[in-house]
């Protein structure tokens, strides 16, 4: 069943997707080679602590870390460790979530470490923008899988390829509500979109194949050809103005 929000909810939500936002920005400046990827997630909890919020990754499902640390071929579910080592020409991905007042927000940026290739820079960029072509159709009327088909279009257009395993969800006082959301598929099917239903839309990009491993841990999913994968994702509220970014802080 999809969870329809009030004014009210979705007015909470605002609270730690902003933050959320906020802090997704501030990584852009700290993340840089010879950080571990556990120095990012202590940064992100001390972040979170300091304004009064959970992180909602801590302890989710047996997840150690308090967010997501994913590098390189790592699609998802990146566990911080003080022994993996940013270097220079690497991507990172990290995902966040912090719960207030019993709601959680949800959302995920690809940063550069140092300088990096071309191919990598397109990859980041396209991953973004396939997000936004989604966005065209994140509005009341349209159909679920109009944004799926938009991403897919955009993404694959460019050279890319969709990531199948994993997706995106409703979002609100679960971290992973319905509907799912797919970043592949035809258009005009699923569900229609109405006002109240905020999403975690999350294009998930790869380099090379879209086919994914999971790693012994049980949770890093990678790209099994070894080819870099980057992650974009923001929460959003459906509006009869149209899509509310609640995570985009600019």
């Amino acid at each position: 069943m999809i969870v329809i929000k009030s004014k009210e909810e979705i007015d909470i939500m605002r609270v730690p997707c902003r933050m959320t936002g906020e802090l997704l920005n501030d990584l852009e400046d700290y993340i840089r080679p010879g950080l571990s990827t556990l120095d990012v997630d202590t940064f992100c909890a001390e972040y979170i602590a300091e304004h009064g919020m959970i992180p909602t990754f801590k302890g989710y499902g047996g997840f150690p870390g308090n967010v997501c640390v994913s590098v390189n071929e790592e699609v998802v579910h990146g566990i911080p460790d003080a022994e993996r080592i940013l270097e220079e020409g690497d991507i990172v991905s990290v995902d966040v979530g912090a719960i207030y007042k019993g709601f959680t927000s949800d959302a995920a940026r690809t940063y550069p470490v140092g300088k990096i290739s071309e191919e990598a820079e397109k990859l980041i960029r396209v991953t973004r923008e396939s997000f936004f072509s989604g966005m065209v159709f994140a509005k009341v009327g349209c159909r679920l899988s109009d944004i799926s088909h938009a991403i897919q279009e955009k993404a694959e257009g460019e050279g890319f390829s969709v990531i199948r395993d994993f997706v995106g969800h409703g979002v609100g006082r679960d971290l992973h509500e319905s509907p799912e959301i797919p970043n592949y598929g035809k258009e005009g099917r699923g569900p229609r979109l109405a006002k109240g239903m905020v999403l975690a839309i999350e294009p998930m990009i790869a380099v090379g194949t879209y086919e994914t491993d999971t790693l012994l841990n049980n949770w890093t999913a990678v790209t099994t050809d070894g080819k870099y994968s980057a992650h974009y994702e923001n929460t959003v509220a459906i509006t009869e103005d149209g899509p509310e970014i609640l995570t985009l802080v600019e």
